[in-house]
């Protein structure tokens, strides 16, 4: 089953990749950006236009930052954050959850 681009999208892939590589500069992930696209561009998937947003930027030689260093990333803001609001539960369960998601180092 392979999909199309539908008739309503006007956006040529070489206009889209330019768009792509341009969000991620302004500071969105590769999931905001397809979101960005959907709502505000009508592009229903990136991938109806050739690639995936992730293939684009490694394309584009744009690093992106794995799933991994976010989650550390977050982790390191949720600790910050509970040394000032010691009885903020909601960010102490948040902080929890994703120190699950941390693979242990070996």
């Amino acid at each position: 089953m392979t999909e199309s681009k539908p008739e309503w999208v006007k956006m040529k892939p070489a206009e889209m990749e330019k768009l792509v590589v341009d969000l991620y500069k302004q500071g969105n992930t590769p999931s905001k950006i397809g979101i960005i696209l959907r709502d505000q561009h009508g592009i229903p998937r990136a991938k109806l236009l050739g690639k995936k947003i992730t293939h684009i930027l490694s394309d584009a030689k744009i690093q992106d930052n794995s799933d991994q260093t976010r989650v550390q990333n977050k982790i390191k803001n949720l600790e910050e954050h509970q040394k000032k609001h010691k009885h903020d539960y909601t960010a102490k369960k948040s902080l929890t959850k994703n120190l699950w998601l941390v693979k242990p180092s070996e």
